[in-house]
């Protein structure tokens, strides 16, 4: 949903929009500012009133029950693969966001309420400023603000991210795994199912259902910030650095780096050279 340095986001006051299959990939930010609405996630069914704020993920999963006549929502909407690029894979972004699968409203205070509006009518108010040599960047540092503030909302709403239960225990030690560095050297599920003494089947299927997501997408999450972080090195070569991250060969780490950054290593490298 990017072209050049135009981001596509939109916003919104329509309460239908969170369930319009055109969001599928994206995040979706809201916040009630009167009224009542209902909708089914994941199966399951959510109120929202004044000062609700919702976060939600996977909007496929989404659909409408009904909504009062004075509902009145704003909505922001955007490329989840846009927000997760501003923010590093820090443990409670990413408990955080697997708490949110499971429940994506969070009860605001009025002045919590009205922090999260500001932040997101700076994002609306900016979203046409598109001749901005720092567009994305711009808009990248507000979506920044906005989702700091959403985790010191959410934080204070829930003393811990995770439950008790067996399954989110499992989700909890893997975060803990990858946030400890291990996707440096170890990148295949068996990997951390050994770690974690459990079956691979487990793990994936446990993960899935807790988080939407599977096993690989939170491996990668954490992987590639550590590919960029070398590669932005000039001391290093790539041999050194596919060395170093234990990938098997160059050829695979160079496949992996375009996989995951559209541009094999050398092109990345030679797009960080200033222009002469």
């Amino acid at each position: 949903m990017e072209n050049g340095n135009h981001i596509e986001m939109v916003y919104s006051t329509l309460f239908h929009l969170i369930c319009s299959v055109k969001f599928s990939g994206w995040c979706i930010h809201l916040l009630c500012l009167s009224g009542e609405g209902c909708f089914s996630y994941n199966g399951r069914n959510f109120k929202i009133k004044r000062n609700d704020a919702v976060v939600i993920t996977n909007p496929e999963s989404v659909s409408i029950v009904r909504q009062s006549e004075d509902l009145q929502v704003e909505i922001l909407a955007a490329p989840q693969d846009f927000l997760n690029n501003q923010l590093p894979a820090n443990h409670y972004g990413i408990g955080g966001g697997i708490s949110l699968f499971d429940n994506p409203v969070i009860p605001l205070t009025d002045e919590n309420a009205r922090i999260l509006l500001t932040d997101m009518r700076n994002i609306r108010d900016r979203l046409s400023d598109t001749g901005h040599l720092f567009y994305r960047e711009l808009l990248g540092s507000l979506a920044l603000t906005m989702i700091y503030d959403l985790f010191h909302f959410h934080a204070e709403n829930h003393a811990s991210v995770f439950a008790t239960n067996r399954s989110l225990y499992v989700v909890k030690s893997l975060m803990a795994l990858l946030d400890s560095g291990r996707s440096k050297r170890y990148r295949k599920v068996s990997y951390y199912a050994a770690q974690l003494n459990v079956s691979v089947k487990y793990l994936s299927d446990t993960i899935k259902r807790q988080t939407g997501k599977s096993v690989t997408y939170y491996i990668d999450r954490y992987t590639v910030p550590m590919v960029i972080e070398y590669l932005d090195n000039p001391n290093l070569s790539i041999t050194q650095i596919a060395d170093e991250m234990n990938f098997a060969s160059v050829s695979y780490f160079s496949r992996y780096v375009t996989k995951h950054l559209g541009v094999s290593p050398q092109k990345y490298r030679q797009s960080l050279r200033p222009m002469e």
